[in-house]
């Protein structure tokens, strides 16, 4: 009985530790703490229940997805009335992208609040763009739609993204890297290292940008063009800091 008490209690105590975490975060307290605890479980992680089912946070992900895609859409049709559908195209894809979801994930403190193994590669994979995800489909069941919409708007969007730097942003740095090494007489290749099945939402790439023998930079996107223009961004901002 005494166990149980004190399970109870760390138990709470962890709860309250991630109510504040997102609050400080997001700038709001969630109601229901144990699905965001989902959001946070990487696959990794997961708990075996019921004909084989994993409990992680793979569903969430999913819906968090088509919600954020949503919101994102509505902001930018809003925003740039008189754009047509292949700007607004291009910038969602620019702001729901892997690589971006990863690096804002980061920026907001996620990583400390994702539950994975050891060896799953927290720094070099998808798992902190999949948790944003995953949060996003958490808060969406948790508030509701309109409550969704300004947390993503206010807090995130506005907040920690630069929609003018983004529209300016030169996606060519793929040629830009290229014509560097051919300058300094580097080799440089393109290499897929890994291919994660989403399931309806395709297969997730992982691309490489070796330059000589180590990787300058990391990508990854729904596809392959995309994930190797992210991987070329990245060695291509190291390479002028």
């Amino acid at each position: 009985m005494r166990f149980f008490h004190l399970l109870h209690r760390k138990r709470n105590a962890s709860d309250a530790a991630l109510s504040e975490a997102i609050r400080n975060i997001f700038g709001y307290r969630p109601s229901n703490v144990a699905i965001y605890r989902l959001a946070f479980r990487h696959k990794s992680m997961a708990t075996f229940v019921s004909n084989g089912f994993r409990h992680s946070n793979e569903r969430l992900e999913y819906l968090g997805d088509a919600v954020l895609g949503s919101i994102v859409a509505d902001f930018l049709f809003k925003k740039f009335p008189f754009r047509d559908e292949g700007f607004l195209t291009e910038m969602r894809s620019r702001i729901v992208s892997r690589s971006n979801l990863n690096l804002l994930s980061g920026k907001l403190g996620l990583d400390r609040l994702v539950e994975s193994s050891k060896d799953s590669g927290l720094n070099t994979s998808s798992i902190l763009g999949d948790a944003f995800e995953a949060f996003i489909g958490a808060l969406y069941l948790d508030k509701g739609y309109l409550f969704t919409k300004k947390v993503i708007v206010r807090q995130i969007i506005q907040t920690h993204l630069d929609i003018e730097e983004l529209i300016q942003t030169d996606l060519n740095f793929k040629s830009k890297v290229i014509e560097w090494a051919q300058k300094e007489k580097k080799t440089v290749s393109f290499q897929l290292t890994a291919e994660t099945d989403k399931g309806k939402r395709g297969k997730l790439y992982t691309i490489d940008l070796v330059i000589g023998d180590k990787v300058a930079g990391r990508g990854q996107d729904y596809s392959i063009k995309r994930a190797e223009q992210h991987a070329a961004r990245m060695a291509w901002e190291a390479m002028n800091q």
